[in-house]
């Protein structure tokens, strides 16, 4: 037996449908039988029963649907082959028939629907009251066909909607996947390039000039404490968890990312033009995030040891340019980073390059627009 779950409101609501239609039938079949059939034809305690039991079994259609249709169409078929008058037990009939076809499927649906017309026909060649032929055949195959058309058609309808859902889920999920990867490829990335590049120095410098690797170590110590405070920040952030706080990655505070590039080895010169405003949150993000890979792609392959950062901000629009000399053949690598700023960027409407500049340059290019956001 097929069981649909259902829930405590469902049940209520199929409970009073079943005694509404109950007792519509009962009344209207019974009086209207009174006043036009004949004797033979009017609703007695046997008929009476019938539709009760057609009516009544409505009650557990959503959790029972296959056995609602066979006790529908057996009460139903009773009721006609003994002659009695049509009524709104073929209401109640036709309920049950579209309450499989919604709740089943069409494997299962059709062919309970398929013996319920053959059992419902059955009355055209008993009753006499009945059409002959194909004329009555037409009008008592509608009371199955309509209602399985229609119960398969919502079926079809719904199953489509909660796999669109199920799939605008599943893509929100992947992407916010994607995104905490980037975040966490470019905090640990960039605190590993830096903590390479100190740990080489302070390894150069231990034996013959100590001091100085104390100082590489210190620098290590501050560049990894500052990536862990990222990074729970950006796993805090995922977890909806606020008792972990650290300032958020922004264009505000490319003066420490410059510090800690210093302390790694790089020298940057920052540039700013135009007239610095709050961000919003996604632009402010996304561009100290290119700066920062930048920055951390010329730690790793920049070999000269220098950067400008140039921050331009026109009146709908946040202009980045980060630029390095390049001794020979730029690095070709199939990291993520630049890959990962192309995403960012793109995402949010911008414009993104990154590749050879004038005189032996490298330069990464973005245009991150801010339209009428404050």
């Amino acid at each position: 037996m097929n069981t649909v779950k259902t829930t405590g409101r469902q049940q209520v609501g199929d409970a009073v449908l079943a005694l509404v239609l109950t007792a519509l039938a009962l009344v209207v079949t019974g009086a209207g039988a009174a006043y036009y059939a004949a004797p033979g034809q009017r609703l007695d305690m046997l008929g009476g029963a019938f539709v009760a039991a057609t009516g009544l079994a409505l009650a557990v259609r959503r959790r029972w649907p296959a056995a609602v249709l066979a006790v529908a169409t057996v009460s139903t078929a009773a009721y006609l082959v003994l002659g009695y008058p049509y009524g709104l037990i073929m209401v109640c009939f036709l309920v049950a028939v579209y309450t499989a076809a919604r709740h089943l499927p069409p494997a299962r649906s059709v062919p309970l629907a398929v013996a319920a017309l053959v059992l419902l026909l059955a009355h055209i060649f008993t009753n006499d009251a009945a059409l002959p032929g194909a004329l009555g055949l037409i009008p008592a195959s509608a009371w199955v066909i309509v209602p399985l058309s229609a119960g398969i058609t919502v079926r079809v309808v719904r199953e489509s909607a909660a796999r669109e859902r199920a799939e605008t889920i599943r893509r929100r999920v992947d992407g916010e996947r994607l995104r905490v990867a980037q975040e966490v490829h470019d905090i640990v990335g960039h605190g590993l390039a830096a903590i390479k590049m100190q740990a080489d120095v302070a390894l150069h410098l231990l034996a013959r000039k100590p001091e100085q690797a104390r100082v590489a170590l210190e620098a290590i110590s501050r560049t990894s404490g500052t990536a862990l405070d990222e990074l729970r920040a950006t796993l805090a952030a995922v977890r909806e968890n606020d008792t972990v706080r650290s300032p958020a990655a922004s264009l505000s505070r490319l003066d420490e990312l410059r510090q800690r590039m210093s302390e790694a080895g790089v020298q940057v010169r920052l540039e700013r033009s135009g007239t610095p405003r709050p961000l919003p949150e996604a632009v402010d993000l996304t561009g100290y995030r290119v700066v920062q890979e930048s920055l951390t792609n010329v730690l790793r392959h920049g070999g000269a040891g220098q950067a400008t950062v140039s921050v331009r901000y026109a009146p709908d629009a946040v202009i980045l340019a980060i630029t390095n000399p390049v001794a020979g053949e730029p690095a070709r690598g199939g990291g993520l980073g630049i890959p990962g700023m192309r995403d960012r960027v793109l995402a949010l409407g911008g414009e993104f390059s990154a590749g050879p500049a004038p005189g032996d340059r490298f330069e990464v290019h973005a245009s991150l627009p801010i339209g009428g956001h404050p």
